[in-house]
Protein backbone atom coordinates (compact mmCIF):
# COMPACT_ATOMS: atom_id res chain seq x y z
CA UNK A 1 0.00 0.00 0.00
CA UNK A 2 1.32 3.46 -0.88
CA UNK A 3 1.65 6.23 1.68
CA UNK A 4 -0.21 9.49 1.14
CA UNK A 5 3.08 11.15 0.18
CA UNK A 6 3.73 8.48 -2.47
CA UNK A 7 0.22 8.86 -3.86
CA UNK A 8 0.63 12.66 -4.02
CA UNK A 9 4.04 12.28 -5.69
CA UNK A 10 2.64 9.81 -8.26
CA UNK A 11 -0.36 12.05 -8.95
CA UNK A 12 1.85 15.13 -9.30
CA UNK A 13 4.22 13.21 -11.57
CA UNK A 14 1.41 12.09 -13.84
CA UNK A 15 0.16 15.70 -14.04
CA UNK A 16 3.67 16.78 -15.07
CA UNK A 17 3.85 14.01 -17.62
CA UNK A 18 0.53 15.07 -19.11
CA UNK A 19 1.52 18.72 -19.04
CA UNK A 20 4.78 18.05 -20.78
CA UNK A 21 3.28 15.77 -23.34
CA UNK A 22 0.68 18.45 -23.99
CA UNK A 23 3.39 21.02 -24.49
CA UNK A 24 4.98 18.87 -27.08
CA UNK A 25 1.82 18.61 -29.08
CA UNK A 26 1.27 22.32 -29.17
CA UNK A 27 4.87 23.11 -29.85
CA UNK A 28 4.45 24.74 -33.20
CA UNK A 29 2.24 25.14 -36.24
CA UNK A 30 2.36 22.56 -38.96
CA UNK A 31 4.89 23.61 -41.57
CA UNK A 32 4.41 23.27 -45.28
CA UNK A 33 5.82 20.09 -46.74
CA UNK A 34 9.01 20.29 -48.74
CA UNK A 35 8.71 19.26 -52.37
CA UNK A 36 10.95 16.23 -51.69
CA UNK A 37 8.36 14.75 -49.33
CA UNK A 38 10.61 15.23 -46.30
CA UNK A 39 8.90 16.50 -43.20
CA UNK A 40 9.62 20.16 -42.59
CA UNK A 41 10.15 21.32 -39.03
CA UNK A 42 7.59 23.77 -37.68
CA UNK A 43 8.63 27.30 -36.87
CA UNK A 44 9.91 27.98 -33.36
CA UNK A 45 7.11 28.94 -30.99
CA UNK A 46 6.20 29.34 -27.31
CA UNK A 47 3.50 27.46 -25.38
CA UNK A 48 1.97 27.54 -21.89
CA UNK A 49 0.31 24.78 -19.90
CA UNK A 50 -3.35 25.16 -18.79
CA UNK A 51 -2.42 26.64 -15.39
CA UNK A 52 0.27 28.85 -16.95
CA UNK A 53 2.79 27.43 -14.46
CA UNK A 54 5.26 26.31 -17.17
CA UNK A 55 6.18 27.90 -20.48
CA UNK A 56 8.20 26.19 -23.16
CA UNK A 57 9.88 27.25 -26.38
CA UNK A 58 10.04 24.69 -29.17
CA UNK A 59 12.82 24.94 -31.73
CA UNK A 60 14.84 22.64 -34.00
CA UNK A 61 17.36 20.43 -32.16
CA UNK A 62 18.82 18.24 -34.83
CA UNK A 63 17.97 16.94 -38.25
CA UNK A 64 14.17 16.65 -38.55
CA UNK A 65 13.75 17.00 -34.76
CA UNK A 66 12.43 19.62 -32.38
CA UNK A 67 12.87 20.10 -28.64
CA UNK A 68 10.99 22.07 -25.99
CA UNK A 69 12.99 23.96 -23.39
CA UNK A 70 11.47 25.59 -20.31
CA UNK A 71 11.69 29.39 -20.59
CA UNK A 72 9.68 30.25 -17.47
CA UNK A 73 8.14 28.39 -14.53
CA UNK A 74 6.17 29.39 -11.44
CA UNK A 75 7.77 29.08 -8.01
CA UNK A 76 5.56 26.07 -7.27
CA UNK A 77 6.60 24.29 -10.49
CA UNK A 78 10.26 24.97 -9.67
CA UNK A 79 9.82 23.62 -6.14
CA UNK A 80 8.07 20.47 -7.44
CA UNK A 81 10.93 19.90 -9.89
CA UNK A 82 13.56 20.39 -7.15
CA UNK A 83 11.80 17.82 -4.95
CA UNK A 84 12.01 15.38 -7.86
CA UNK A 85 15.71 15.96 -8.42
CA UNK A 86 15.74 18.68 -11.10
CA UNK A 87 17.56 21.61 -9.52
CA UNK A 88 17.16 24.05 -12.42
CA UNK A 89 13.78 23.80 -14.17
CA UNK A 90 14.20 26.87 -16.40
CA UNK A 91 16.49 25.83 -19.24
CA UNK A 92 15.64 22.13 -18.92
CA UNK A 93 14.90 20.29 -22.15
CA UNK A 94 11.52 18.71 -21.40
CA UNK A 95 10.48 17.67 -24.89
CA UNK A 96 13.27 15.74 -26.51
CA UNK A 97 13.78 14.76 -30.12
CA UNK A 98 10.23 15.09 -31.32
CA UNK A 99 9.89 13.99 -34.91
CA UNK A 100 6.98 14.60 -37.26
CA UNK A 101 5.11 11.36 -37.94
CA UNK A 102 2.07 12.78 -39.77
CA UNK A 103 0.73 16.25 -40.59
CA UNK A 104 0.47 18.05 -37.23
CA UNK A 105 1.59 14.99 -35.23
CA UNK A 106 4.90 14.38 -33.48
CA UNK A 107 6.47 11.64 -31.35
CA UNK A 108 9.43 11.86 -29.02
CA UNK A 109 10.38 11.75 -25.36
CA UNK A 110 9.19 13.83 -22.41
CA UNK A 111 11.36 14.48 -19.38
CA UNK A 112 9.27 14.72 -16.19
CA UNK A 113 11.28 16.84 -13.73
CA UNK A 114 9.45 15.93 -10.53
CA UNK A 115 10.09 12.23 -11.27
CA UNK A 116 13.51 12.73 -12.84
CA UNK A 117 12.45 10.28 -15.60
CA UNK A 118 11.88 10.32 -19.35
CA UNK A 119 8.83 8.80 -21.09
CA UNK A 120 7.56 8.40 -24.64
CA UNK A 121 5.21 11.14 -25.73
CA UNK A 122 2.93 12.15 -28.59
CA UNK A 123 1.59 15.56 -29.55
CA UNK A 124 -0.92 16.85 -32.01
CA UNK A 125 -1.09 20.48 -33.06
CA UNK A 126 -4.47 21.95 -33.96
CA UNK A 127 -4.29 25.70 -34.61
CA UNK A 128 -3.15 27.41 -31.42
CA UNK A 129 -3.73 24.30 -29.32
CA UNK A 130 -1.41 21.41 -28.69
CA UNK A 131 -2.78 18.17 -27.31
CA UNK A 132 -0.05 16.29 -25.53
CA UNK A 133 -0.27 12.70 -24.39
CA UNK A 134 2.16 10.70 -22.33
CA UNK A 135 1.95 7.16 -21.02
CA UNK A 136 3.67 5.13 -18.32
CA UNK A 137 3.71 1.43 -17.54
CA UNK A 138 3.74 0.37 -21.19
CA UNK A 139 0.67 2.46 -21.96
CA UNK A 140 -1.45 1.30 -19.04
CA UNK A 141 -1.68 4.80 -17.56
CA UNK A 142 -1.96 7.72 -19.98
CA UNK A 143 -2.70 11.40 -19.50
CA UNK A 144 -3.29 14.20 -21.93
CA UNK A 145 -3.32 17.96 -21.61
CA UNK A 146 -4.08 20.87 -23.92
CA UNK A 147 -1.49 23.65 -24.12
CA UNK A 148 -1.94 27.10 -25.70
CA UNK A 149 0.37 28.91 -28.10
CA UNK A 150 1.73 32.18 -26.71
CA UNK A 151 4.00 33.19 -29.60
Amino acid sequence: MQSKAQVRRTSRSLRWLAALAGAMMMAAPVAAQAGSGAAALPAASGWRNPKDSVRIRFSPCGQDRMCGIVTWASDKAKADARRGGTDQLVGTNLFRNFKRVAPGEYKGHVFVPDMNRTFSGHMEIKGDSMIGKGCVLAGLICKQQVWTRIS
